[in-house]
């Protein structure tokens, strides 16, 4: 009955274009307003989480404690997703990505609570991550969840995880537009109307959410007291070529410390590694406790003296040493990070970003202020350099612009934002065409684009397209046997294996159209003596661009398919183009 109904959905929605667009509308309001709950409920978690295990912990007396409590955190988080959610809980954003690549915009509908839990045990303990990535797999799992409940089609189930990525952005941030721009530009959603009016809806409901349960108070609270000057439009250009190397930066040694900490097979291990490392790296450097923006806004509302002085290493107040000091929070933030995800914690790069570009701006304004007759405002520099660092590592300028801009309320600084965003995510791309959410997706070929024809071979595969209907024989077979194979075959190509399914090759039935006849040579010729092995094969792992190059270089119309010598069946050219031009043609759809 259940099935039934299913099926009864998806004609009622899919096959009336009307329906679906209303039924769209509705369901977008619904993630939105679930999405910007969720950030409330996550934000509030993770605060009364880190008051409950610091009450009364004063840092010149407890600070032992810092050693820890990010271990205890992660242990927390693994024993949580190795024994109660039974899956990987981490990397959000990527997680999202290669759910639109491979899986057609379907997430599991675990990650809807899952993932709030585990960031919460993990950057409730100090564990040196954001928490946008879990809010965000938060969201789009419950738009994924509907989509599939209401058996929506692939391209309408997409546009509902961007919305709840959109309002869950809009939530925790309360950036309508940046929330908007960040689902076009890093989740690759389709900016046409059918898809935009959708993201615009589940952001205003996520921001209004956010607005009623936790105040008009936005992130980070600044007074500009300097606005945009021409004459220090270079330093705006330096600090852009400056941030696009720490991006770079960023994300090498982020993806070197995961790759060192994964060579470890054991998990539990891992914990005890990486727990130890970021317990030590926070009780020396206490800034790097938990996501860091409290530290961040002290640091750029210029109350730098007193953020030192709780500094373990107890560094002076001059300005050389707190070049240095800021120096190894840029450093050392990246590390503390890495260590966070790579061990087991569960969150996102988002914060850190965030953290590193407003650290490194204010140590190159206060670099640049030594210099003889310069005078720089570092404040402007601080938040200019947050957006040229989310620019760089998540290759999103203008996610970087706009969120930098609403969420400071800074738009007197949107051209020195444009210019810097924009030059550090040139910058990086020299180096590294591919963003941190993506860099590994990318090597696989899962990763999907704004090229619609990429994007559509990505969300294809080859066992969904394997044909089993030819008709095998074995290669000590004579002729007179594959002519009764042949007669009972809808092919005009016979597979050569043995019991195991082992293959040797093919034979053609147009090669031996001139000897088939004959039946003299019908227990001489062996099917060994006719066969041979194609020039071009398919692995069931290869991604369908791939595929198609093969079958566009070959000129074949059938392929065989082979698992480490073991016959699957065939990929037919019509079969494939068929598929292709039924997704294209929904994905071109308005």
């Amino acid at each position: 009955m259940k099935s039934i109904l299913k099926n009864l959905n998806f004609i009622k929605y899919n096959a009336n274009p009307q329906r679906l667009k209303r039924l769209v509308l509705v369901l977008s309001l619904v993630i939105g307003i679930v999405s910007g709950l969720s950030a409330v409920v996550l934000k509030n978690l993770v605060f009364f989480t880190h008051d409950l295990i610091t009450h009364g912990f004063v840092f010149d007396d407890s600070n032992y404690l810092y050693l820890a409590f990010p271990f205890v955190g992660i242990l927390l988080t693994v024993i949580f997703a190795k024994y109660i959610i039974r899956d990987n809980i981490g990397h959000g954003v990527s997680r999202i990505l290669y759910a639109i690549s491979r899986k057609h915009g379907r997430i599991k509908p675990h990650n809807m609570y899952s993932s709030m839990l585990g960031s919460t045990l993990t950057v409730g303990f100090g564990g040196s991550v954001g928490l946008e990535a879990p809010i965000v797999l938060t969201g789009s799992s419950f738009g994924s969840y509907l989509g599939q409940l209401f058996r929506l089609n692939h391209k309408t189930i997409m546009i509902l995880v961007g919305a709840g990525a959109t309002g869950a952005i809009a939530g925790i941030f309360k950036a309508p537009v940046a929330a908007v721009i960040f689902s076009l530009e890093v989740l690759m959603i389709d900016l046409t109307m059918g898809a935009l009016i959708p993201l615009l809806i589940a952001s205003a409901a996520g921001a209004s959410i956010s607005y009623l349960f936790m105040g008009s108070g936005v992130l980070f609270s600044f007074d500009l007291v300097d606005g945009f000057y021409i004459k220090h439009l270079p330093y705006y250009i330096g600090l852009g070529l400056a941030t696009g190397f720490v991006s770079l930066y960023f994300t090498q040694m982020t993806l070197a410390i995961e790759k060192l900490i994964s060579r470890v097979k054991m998990q539990f291990i891992r914990v005890i590694i990486g727990g130890a490392i970021l317990g030590l790296l926070i009780f020396m450097l206490p800034s790097l406790y938990g996501e860091g923006y409290e530290f961040l806004e002290l640091l750029v509302n210029n109350k730098v003296d007193g953020l030192v002085n709780q500094d373990i290493l107890d560094f002076s107040s001059s300005s050389l040493y707190i070049l240095i000091f800021l120096g190894l929070i840029v450093i050392f933030k990246v590390v503390a990070m890495s260590v966070t995800n790579g061990a087991g914690g569960v969150g996102g790069i988002f914060a850190p970003s965030l953290f590193v570009g407003g650290v490194f701006g204010v140590f190159y304004g206060r670099f640049i202020n030594l210099l003889p007759g310069t005078n720089i405002p570092v404040k402007n520099m601080a938040l200019v350099g947050m957006a040229g660092v989310m620019a760089g590592v998540m290759h999103a300028p203008l996610t970087g612009i706009f969120l930098i801009a609403e969420i400071t309320g800074g738009y007197e600084l949107f051209t020195p934002l444009i210019i810097t965003a924009t030059i550090s995510y040139l910058t990086i791309m020299y180096f590294e065409p591919h963003s941190i959410y993506t860099k590994k997706l990318a090597e696989r070929g899962e990763l999907f684009t704004h090229h619609k024809d990429r994007s559509v071979l990505q969300m294809m595969n080859v066992r969904s397209h394997l044909e089993t209907n030819f008709k095998t024989i074995d290669k000590e077979c004579n002729l007179g046997e594959l002519v009764k194979v042949i007669a009972n075959s809808e092919r005009n190509v016979i597979p050569v294996v043995d019991n195991e399914d082992n293959f040797y090759g093919v034979v053609f039935v147009n090669d031996i159209r001139n000897i088939m006849f004959n039946h003299d040579l019908y227990d001489s010729v062996l099917v060994s003596n006719i066969m041979y092995m194609p020039d071009t094969v398919i692995n069931p792992t290869e991604s369908m661009e791939e595929v198609a190059h093969k079958f566009q270089e070959s000129g074949h119309y059938n392929i065989p398919v082979i698992d480490n010598g073991i016959y699957l069946g065939f990929v037919s050219r019509a079969r494939i183009f068929s598929t292709y031009q039924k997704l294209l043609r929904e994905f071109s759809e308005e």
